[in-house]
């Protein structure tokens, strides 16, 4: 089944979509939190996301924006700022189509399949984690920060989506080494700690402070949030 992520303040089009959606094995959820789109985004790691412009806190050409740091996933704008700015406005920030309101529910069933299908009949979105505001691009060596985006080796990489996949729990030494060892990455117990630490002051520099913990002797994890961070 299809997920789909409709971020629309109007109750009545997002539950009419919803409904309509059910036959046809798609299910939409709707935006919770206008202020954390993005990580509900990362939260429901939806297949397709329908789009309005005019929304509470940041508008719909912020967050097609945000999505489109991290993600390939299809955007569909669905909006009754259909005038020509407005459209070309919507592509150029990363859409993949435009529907005006009033429309035809029919219609956007059409257009929603057509881009599922153009989507995952070759390949699916990008994977994506998160932590603490972060956002960690599982297809390249890229983390998303505070509107940053930090620049990673193949090593820092590995070793942040090991620790956010757990992000619950301690990862061992061993494991960490054992997973860079995988990739063809040469690594022994000193090479790790050079490695953490850099990845650290690296984080550090973009304002990720205290994100990731030590156990001595045992190994490293993510840090939970700190005292008024958001």
């Amino acid at each position: 089944m299809y997920r789909i992520f409709m971020i629309e303040d109007d109750e009545g089009i997002l539950n009419a979509v919803r409904e309509r959606c059910k036959k046809w094995e798609m299910e939409v959820f709707g935006a919770e939190n206008y202020r954390e789109i993005l990580t509900e985004f990362v939260k429901r790691q939806p297949h397709l996301v329908i789009m309005d412009i005019g929304l509470p806190a940041f508008d719909g050409y912020h967050w097609c924006r945000e999505i489109r740091r991290i993600s390939n996933v299809p955007i569909l704008f669905l909006s009754s700022a259909a005038d020509n700015m407005n459209q070309i406005m919507a592509m150029n920030m990363g859409g993949d189509d435009f529907i005006a309101k009033p429309f035809d529910y029919d219609v956007l069933i059409a257009k929603m399949q057509a881009l599922l299908r153009r989507a995952y009949d070759f390949a699916g979105h990008m994977p994506v984690l998160e932590c603490r505001g972060a956002f960690l691009n599982l297809e390249n060596n890229t983390l998303q920060y505070g509107g940053q985006v930090i620049e990673l080796t193949k090593n820092e990489h590995r070793i942040l989506s090991l620790l956010m996949e757990n992000k619950d729990a301690v990862v061992s030494r061993e494991r960490l080494m054992d997973a860079l060892w995988e990739s063809d990455c040469y690594v022994d117990d000193n090479t790790l700690s050079v490695n953490v630490n850099r990845l650290r002051k690296k984080l550090e520099a973009s304002g990720l402070s205290d994100f990731i913990g030590t156990k001595f002797g045992v190994g490293y994890y993510i840090q939970k949030e700190k005292d008024g961070e958001k």
